[in-house]
């Protein structure tokens, strides 16, 4: 499983940003996905989760009620709508999926992070 994040870039403090993980590879294997976050100094944080059928959600509360996490598995591609964004936002957004091979699994993959910058 390889995936590729998008969608990052600088942006004022309220505005938006929308990212997007496109998954390739063994797709099928793919079960839960989700987002993470770290910035400098910082560890790793999860900010959202979603089941393998979109059906079930979790936020961090740091983000409850502004951000919104989805996928589109027709298109393998997960999707993280982030508004009203704050400086403490700032951070490289990293793309998680955990798949399972036959009995074998969970394993974890990463996407190589995007940097998102909320500017005061």
């Amino acid at each position: 499983v390889q995936l590729v994040e998008s969608g990052g870039g600088l942006v004022q403090a309220g505005g938006s940003l929308r990212l997007s993980c496109a998954a390739s590879g063994s797709t099928f294997s793919i079960n839960a996905m989700g987002w993470y976050r770290q910035a400098p100094g910082k560890q790793r944080e999860l900010v959202a989760a979603i089941t393998s059928g979109g059906g079930s959600t979790n936020y961090a509360d740091s983000v409850k009620g502004r951000f919104t996490i989805s996928r589109d598995n027709a298109k393998n591609t997960m999707y993280l709508q982030m508004n009203s964004l704050k400086p403490e936002d700032t951070a490289v957004y990293y793309c998680n999926a955990e798949a399972y091979y036959s009995d074998y699994g969970p394993y974890d993959y990463w996407g190589q992070g995007t940097q998102v910058t909320v500017s005061s």
